[in-house]
């Protein structure tokens, strides 16, 4: 007969393992605890003092909270009568979102201290220049001056999260930017309508998502590193544009393009500043909630384990730099609505400043790590510094030493935070 038996056989409650018949415990199927059964009839003897602890509820978690209560927010137990979990306060998806997704990938990055310096510049040039900073006119400078930027680091974003890197968005913009104004003016000229500026603007994105399959052929299938593949696409593209162009800058862009999209507003907001926040929330969504986002997260995380998880990572790290390329041309297309012209000169920097803002919001260079709305506040930075200093009368060259200085404070922050994860 095993101990088991002898505990629940009658007249076996002298002994000193039995458990009464009225106390279920935890586990009915478990052997018990000789050490913790012994205590519980200590204290259960008469004349001990005290009555006996009660048993615990089979039906409680291990925490020792009961199961099946109204304000129990897990999912591992039914529900109890009369409750419906997806009506409690707080339910509501998009703050599920926030709390379960966009917080916690928020928390494990640098976005909130990228704020908090944001913030401070933000402060600072406010009371240093309270009548000239802080004003509906320069606040709608500084944000149209960061859209373009803004986009392209979007499309950065997700190339850094996939331990990629992308070089030549610089160059692709303006290729993209090129390809949109020699559409448009061969069509129909500065007088062009709606349809030969909608031809343009798709000549641009589709050049700019050429560029960018092809960069991400080279690194899939290529096997070349992307340094070397995307450095190479920024002398390409560059210097394809010059040949179209034989060095000069297109003009003749349709009027009704620049004055609309370029240089119109929407309630006050200008067009490049609302296309910019557009391209921001559908990047951040798409990231933080579709399948594609995740699988942008795992391919940067560990290639191989998602390529053994069933995940198409060289069809994904293609999509991805299509993606980039995509958003590049957006930005082109927009840099010619703004300007009138395609400024062949003018982007040199433009793909050092969208790696720098998506570093500055958090993004690591490692992969797996990194939010949109990070790189958001990321590309503010520069842009607030530059404003600040044109206005307090600074050279503008501080500028690269103060944004030089954040990135490598952000960079040393991530491999701070990495060596702690390994040695946990």
């Amino acid at each position: 007969m095993n101990r088991d038996d002898t505990a629940t056989t009658p007249g076996s409650h002298d002994r000193p393992d039995h458990l009464p018949e009225d106390k279920p415990t935890a586990n009915p199927d478990a052997r018990p605890d000789p050490d913790t059964t012994s205590s519980a009839h200590r204290d259960a003897e008469p004349g001990s003092g005290s009555d006996a602890e009660p048993a615990a509820d089979p039906a409680a978690d291990p925490d020792g909270r009961p199961a099946n209560r109204a304000d129990d927010p897990r999912t591992d137990h039914p529900e109890p009568p009369g409750v419906d979990r997806k009506s409690t306060p707080g339910s509501h998806p998009a703050v599920a979102f926030a709390r379960t997704v966009l917080w916690p990938r928020l928390a494990r990055t640098n976005t909130w201290w990228t704020f908090l310096v944001l913030m401070v510049l933000v402060t600072a040039f406010s009371i240093m220049r309270p009548s000239q900073f802080p004003t509906t006119f320069n606040l709608r400078n500084v944000a149209t001056d960061a859209a373009v930027l803004l986009i392209i680091g979007v499309g950065m974003t997700f190339v850094i999260i996939m331990a990629g890197i992308d070089l030549s968005v610089g160059s692709v913009l303006v290729f993209a930017g090129v390809a949109a104004a020699k559409t448009m003016t061969a069509v129909s000229g500065p007088d062009a309508g709606w349809g030969a500026i909608l031809l343009g603007v798709l000549a641009g994105l589709a050049a700019g998502a050429a560029w960018g399959a092809f960069n991400g052929f080279l690194v899939a299938k290529a096997r070349v590193p992307a340094l070397i593949v995307t450095l190479g696409s920024l002398g390409m593209a560059l210097g394809l544009a010059q040949v179209m162009t034989e060095g000069q800058d297109v003009r003749g862009v349709p009027t009704r393009f620049t004055d609309t999209i370029g240089n119109g507003r929407i309630l006050g907001v200008p067009w490049l500043v609302v296309i910019a926040l557009l391209v921001t929330a559908v990047g951040a969504l798409v990231l933080g909630t579709t399948r594609f986002g995740r699988r942008t997260y795992a391919v940067g995380s560990n290639a191989e384990a998602a390529r053994r998880a069933g995940i198409p990572v060289d069809r994904h790290m293609i999509a991805v730099y299509a993606l980039s390329g995509t958003l590049a041309g957006l930005a082109g297309v927009l840099s010619l609505a703004r300007f009138t012209t395609t400024t062949i000169g003018g982007h040199a920097n433009d793909s050092l400043g969208a790696i720098a803002a998506v570093v500055l919001g958090g993004t690591s260079l490692f992969g797996g790590i990194g939010t949109v709305i990070g790189t958001l506040i990321g590309v503010f930075i520069p842009a607030i510094l530059q404003n600040g200093f044109v206005i307090l009368g600074v050279q503008p060259f501080w500028q690269s030493v103060a944004v030089g200085a954040v990135l490598i404070a952000a960079v040393y922050a991530d491999q701070l935070r990495r060596r702690g994860r390994q040695r946990r």
